[in-house]
């Protein structure tokens, strides 16, 4: 079994030394607009440059992200970037975008593609569709539990990677929407403004920070996930200064060699570099609630005393990784031989001085041995020797030291140059013209999706919606969607939650199936993971919001996943809406309170301290704003964050009607049975309802 590899931030180039020279075997680095850091202080091309050289030397892997959302203006240079850096000898590229991991298999065909955390893979049948798609790794959602976790790595075909310490998102990775919806800051193209990091009222005092989570630390259980067959356990930090990632990375690094549980100094650094208030093993060991919520207290840390010292360590020291060889001679009349080889069979020979008849003391194979392990200061250390040595030598430490240093020398200079790695020449128009454009040019239809199958009634079904939307779990009442199943010009499709772990599967297929028995052809996928399944069942897929898809190409990602339509991201501006060709039926949110986060640790229970689902109030923040919290389904307690104004397009129509749309969809939460009526007449041009006080969303004004 591989190496269990330790993946350690670096969100600048002193943070690149400060992760290897404590041990790590990899490093993910970000450099133009396109990674989920984009805060950091990041990397010029030449400076990822340089990193790459640094850490090849030294036998580590360096990682380049580009793990954000990509419009269609911007994908030529996303996919540059990933050139440029495969030829500076990036190891391999964490990618979130459909379109982009697409575009990059194509031009780039050799290059290792990892699909980030953000494409929240939290299923098998997640993982098989990434191989499908030409990854060799996934990053493994991090709400999973362990059982979870075994479950998937059991039977997986790639590799799988695993965050073991850092900073939590309190949504689920890739369905987070607060701050861009909000302030237009998208945490999916790396600018998080941090929302959940704010104070909230819910009407109780258990906790004035129901949304800001403790940092993950799962350095308990390394040993565990090696024994699971997890090949890579990650550390968060871009952010943080490169003395955090020495810390951290040098503490799992030593788990992780030694096999053993950190000491009780170790905890205590790991809690000085940072720590809201502890850490968390809520999601792995499945023990959420308010234990799992912690702010960041200022002026209570030893940080700066223990950084200090950790930067005095790192940028004086070498950590020794890479394995060297020697083979010496020593032979009456000839020179002295030395040759070394490292584990990429780079070799180098040198010759030394003839040694002379030893008169006092003679240089034996035990001496010569001795000097040839002296590899301090390099990154090599000394995995074995072969001697042949004539009796009654002598030659001197001196002697000896410098055909060690330069053999070593050399090998550092032949390890510099990266491998060559192939590139397809790459032309962004052509590479777009392939992709149909065709869209529709008749008007768009109207969808519908409800959130209980109270909102339907007698009213909304006269209304005759192209599509209605129903959750899985909803699908008990069938009374209620009866009606809309008999209409022969109305399509029902079932929508399974977005988070489908394996251990709630056989569930959710039991249910599924009863919903082909009942005649329901149609389903709608919000998770890569659910994809396969539902094709195999039998269902014509359609794509929901969840995976975000933000271009041209990520629409032809769906397409040839077999999607027969898709709604694209509420991300998007009008613009881009305009510039994406359409070569699958393309719909969009043009109505209600939009999601802004999908928890697993349960907001309601978190801040009131009791389960009061259907009686919570919300969460108001310092300007008044409330934002509505419900379950997501009536089987689960995970939580839907919604935006506290509605969004209301129904007086702005007519600029969407020539953007080549299929569907516009009205997206049904907290109204009752009548306002859904009520809305879906003003937009079918039969009312005049208008919400008080509403958003247009981000169709006008787009995101950074």
């Amino acid at each position: 079994m591989a190496k269990l590899e330790i993946l350690a931030p670096a969100g600048s180039p002193e943070g690149v030394t400060a992760a290897v020279q404590n041990g790590a075997d990899a490093v993910y680095m970000g450099y133009s607009a396109f990674n989920a850091r984009r805060g950091a202080k990041n990397f010029t091309p030449d400076e990822f440059a340089r990193a790459c050289e640094y850490c090849r030397v030294r036998g580590v892997k360096a990682y380049l992200t580009l793990n954000t959302l990509v419009s269609d203006r911007e994908l030529p240079a996303a996919v540059d970037s990933a050139a440029a850096a495969a030829c500076a000898g990036a190891d391999a590229v964490i990618v979130a975008d459909l379109g982009l991991l697409r575009a990059l298999r194509r031009a780039l065909p050799d290059m290792p593609l990892h699909c980030s955390t953000q494409m929240g893979l939290h299923s098998s049948e997640g993982i098989r569709l990434a191989r499908a798609m030409g990854a060799r790794r996934a990053v493994l959602a991090r709400e999973l539990p362990k059982e979870d976790v075994a479950r998937i790595a059991k039977g997986s075909p790639i590799e799988l990677e695993v965050f073991v310490h850092g900073a939590y998102c309190v949504s689920h990775s890739g369905q987070c929407y607060f701050s861009s919806v909000i302030g237009r800051r998208s945490g999916n193209r790396g600018l998080c403004a941090q929302p959940c990091r704010m104070a909230y009222d819910s009407g109780g005092r258990k906790t004035e920070y129901p949304l800001s989570l403790k940092d993950n630390c799962l350095v308990k259980y390394v040993g565990e996930l090696e024994e699971m067959g997890v090949r890579a356990l990650k550390i968060e930090g871009r952010m943080k200064r490169p003395e955090y990632a020495a810390i951290v990375t040098g503490i799992y690094a030593r788990a992780v060699r030694e096999g053993k549980e950190p000491s009780e100094e170790d905890m205590r650094a790991l809690h000085d570099a940072f720590s809201r208030q502890g850490f968390t093993d809520g999601y792995y060991t499945k023990k959420l609630g308010g234990n799992m919520l912690g702010v960041r207290e200022y002026g209570v840390s030893a940080e700066s005393r223990i950084f200090t010292s950790a930067r005095k360590n790192y940028m004086r020291g070498e950590f020794q990784r890479v394995p060297v060889r020697f083979a010496a001679q020593l032979r009456a009349g000839r020179p002295a031989r030395l040759v070394a080889v490292d584990d990429k069979r780079n070799i180098s020979a040198r010759e030394g001085e003839i040694p002379e008849p030893a008169f006092h003391r003679e240089t034996d194979a035990a001496i010569l041995s001795t000097q040839l392990h002296k590899t301090g200061g390099t990154p090599f250390y000394c995995a074995g020797v072969k001697l042949r040595v004539e009796p009654g030598l002598s030659l001197s430490a001196a002697a000896v030291n410098e055909m060690r240093r330069a053999a070593l020398a050399e090998l550092l200079e032949k390890r510099r140059e990266p491998e060559p790695m192939p590139a397809r020449e790459y032309d962004p128009a052509e590479a777009l013209a392939a992709i149909e454009p065709r869209g529709r040019t008749e008007p768009p239809v109207f969808t519908v999706s409800v959130t209980k199958a109270e909102q339907l009634s007698k009213e909304l079904l006269e209304l005759r919606p192209r599509v209605l939307y129903i959750p899985l779990a909803e699908l008990r009442s069938l009374s209620k969607i009866k009606p809309f199943l008999e209409a022969p010009d109305i399509t029902v499709a079932a929508a399974p939650p977005r988070v489908i772990f394996d251990s709630e599967r056989a569930r959710v297929e039991k249910i599924l199936s009863a919903a082909r028995s009942a005649g329901i052809t149609d389903a709608l996928c919000g998770n890569l993971g659910q994809l396969l399944p539902l094709r195999e069942a039998g269902f014509n897929v359609r794509g929901d919001f969840g995976l975000n898809l933000f271009s041209s190409y990520s629409l032809a990602a769906a397409r040839d996943l077999g999607l027969v339509s898709a709604a694209i991201s509420f991300e998007m501006s009008l613009a881009q809406l305009r510039d994406a060709a359409k070569p699958l039926d393309t719909e969009i949110i043009v109505y209600g309170r939009l999601p802004l986060m999908l928890t697993e640790n349960c907001v309601i229970k978190s801040a009131l301290g009791v389960c009061a689902c259907e009686s919570f109030s919300g969460l108001t923040d310092r300007t008044g704003a409330s934002f509505p919290v419900i379950r997501e389904n009536a089987d689960s307690c995970r939580n839907v964050v919604l935006n506290s104004r509605k969004l209301f397009l129904a007086d702005r129509l007519s600029d969407f009607q020539s953007v080549g749309l299929w569907g516009l969809r009205l997206a049904f939460t907290t109204e009752n049975a009548a306002e859904c009526a009520q809305v879906a007449r003003r937009y079918m041009g039969l009312g005049s309802y208008a919400p008080g006080g509403f958003t247009r969303g981000l169709y006008y004004k787009g995101v950074e």
